[in-house]
């Protein structure tokens, strides 16, 4: 029977009377009852029909296990079956017959006390006979005839629930009767308005179907921002919007020169062992003739030795062997220190020195051990601003309005040591979220022996700051543990379903 057969066969019952049980109208087809299910749904729409929820039936299904029961009998029957009702049998010998199902069987029978064991393990019947309650009660439930005040089968029910040899499927089914606008005739509807009913004039006499403004539309499968990603979009708007230019950042492996050696950090410095960086296998080293210009490297290395610029140097012997050794980058400062070197050409080249503001968000690598809140990879927020005069003060306005974009209003500073700025400063914040001071970020003012080896203005300053994109991410998304935000105990629906990251 298909929708529209369904369809003339309630409106045609309604003419006489009213149709109790939905589903005992389908005779107790499922499938059919679906149909019928829809159908009611559109002719309540027509206003033909009322319907209300009048109950449910349940049907029974049993599995295979249980369906093997009701030919053979049950466990403990079959069990209890196979002993010499005469001379008993080893319990050897029906343990090896039934595997592991003959544990159960014999737990059974010994509970309703229908065996007993002897101590040279001899089982014997304590029974001339038995009753086969689990196959009487099977047999009753398939065939549907469970009633609700019959208190031994209804909790028997639930143990072969539990035990998975019954499944219950409810079905809600429908009391039916004639609606305002009933007719055994259902006019259909216009759903829409097209080109043939506009150009005849036709629509005019036509009756459409209200829409339904307030219908859901079905759930599209699509994919889903990581939160990580949504967090460093809101970063990335914020910066763009302060006037920040955003850094190439693509360049994962990058030579000791650009990571440490151009940032006036020395080559005996704790960053540079293995126990805090990744070293490259193959190829170890980059050629030394496309690292940087020669002449930069040379100013470079006088400044390590010697020093200049108002310093005495680190005194060492500086080596481009050294400098020469690939690595996964420890910070994106490396590519901050090639766009600086970049403006530094810029200027030579034209005398005419342009102020810049720079960003970049992306992964950094550190050989740290793992824990709740250190990975082996990372991403690092970093904003810095070239221009002459530069001022502390200036670091510290461009860092208190980034940091009240993303909703920290107070920012507290403490003296810090890094090896290319000078001064330099922790920053700390007092999140809202979390109810108190943490450590957000690192700023300072790059040094001159930085920038005067590029070919830099003397009087051009350097303000930068850096902060890591997991540490807020976790904080906006109450993460307590790293591994729970990278890696594979993130969850699946924390992506699909968390709403967007949203700053004030």
């Amino acid at each position: 029977m298909d929708k529209d057969e369904l369809e003339r066969a309630v409106l045609n019952t309604l003419l006489e009377n009213d149709i109790q049980n939905s589903y005992e109208f389908v005779k107790y087809d499922s499938k059919l009852h679906l149909d019928l299910v829809g159908v009611i749904k559109s002719l309540e729409v027509a206003a033909c029909v009322v319907s209300q929820q009048a109950g449910e039936h349940f049907a029974y299904k049993l599995n295979a296990e249980a369906q093997g029961f009701l030919e053979n009998g049950s466990l403990e029957a079959q069990f209890f079956n196979a002993i010499d009702k005469v001379n008993g049998t080893p319990r050897s010998d029906l343990m090896a017959k039934f595997g592991k199902a003959g544990g159960i069987g014999l737990a059974t029978c010994t509970k309703n006390k229908w065996i007993q064991t002897s101590p040279e393990g001899i089982i014997t019947p304590l029974v001339d006979s038995i009753v086969d309650q689990t196959q009487l009660d099977l047999k009753q439930i398939a065939a549907g005839n469970v009633p609700a005040d019959d208190a031994r089968l209804q909790k028997a029910l639930a143990d072969y629930k539990k035990r998975k040899l019954v499944e219950v499927i409810a079905t809600k089914y429908y009391s039916i009767s004639k609606g305002a606008q009933f007719t055994t005739q259902r006019k259909q509807l216009i759903r829409d308005l097209d080109v043939n009913a506009l150009r005849s004039g036709s629509w005019a006499e036509d009756e459409f179907k209200e829409y339904n403004f307030a219908a859901e539309g079905k759930p599209l499968h699509t994919g889903a921002l990581h939160p990580l990603q949504k967090v460093r979009a809101e970063f990335r708007n914020f910066l763009v919007q302060m006037g920040f230019a955003e850094m190439p950042t693509n360049n994962y492996v990058e030579s000791s020169f650009w990571n440490f050696d151009s940032l006036f950090q020395p080559q005996q410095h704790p960053a540079r062992d293995a126990h805090d960086t990744f070293f490259i296998a193959e190829p170890a080293t980059a050629n030394p003739s496309t690292v940087a210009p020669s002449d930069y490297v040379a100013r470079v290395k006088d400044t390590h030795e010697k020093g200049g610029y108002g310093s005495i140097g680190y005194r060492y012997d500086w080596k481009l062997d050294e400098a020469t050794k690939n690595i996964l980058r420890t910070h994106t400062t490396a590519s901050s220190s090639r766009m600086l070197f970049e403006l530094a050409d810029e200027y030579k080249r034209t005398g005419v020195f342009t102020p810049r503001k720079y960003f970049s968000i992306d992964r950094v690598f550190r050989n740290e051990t793992l824990d709740a809140t250190h990975l082996a990879e990372f991403h690092q927020v970093e904003g810095l601003v070239a221009d002459r005069d530069l001022t502390l003060g200036h670091l510290i306005g461009v860092i208190q309005t980034f940091f009240k974009n993303i909703g920290i209003d107070d920012v507290r500073f403490k003296p810090a040591y890094n090896p290319y700025t000078e001064p330099s400063m922790e920053i700390f914040g007092y999140s809202k979220d979390l109810g108190k001071w943490i450590e957000i970020g690192n700023s300072g003012m790059f040094r001159p022996e930085m920038l005067q080896p590029m070919g830099l203005p003397e009087d051009v300053r350097v303000i930068a700051w850096g902060l890591s994109l997991e540490r807020p991410t976790m904080i906006k998304y109450g993460l307590k543990n790293i591994r729970d935000l990278v890696g594979p105990r993130m969850q699946l629906k924390l992506i699909e379903k968390n709403p967007i990251a949203r700053y004030p």
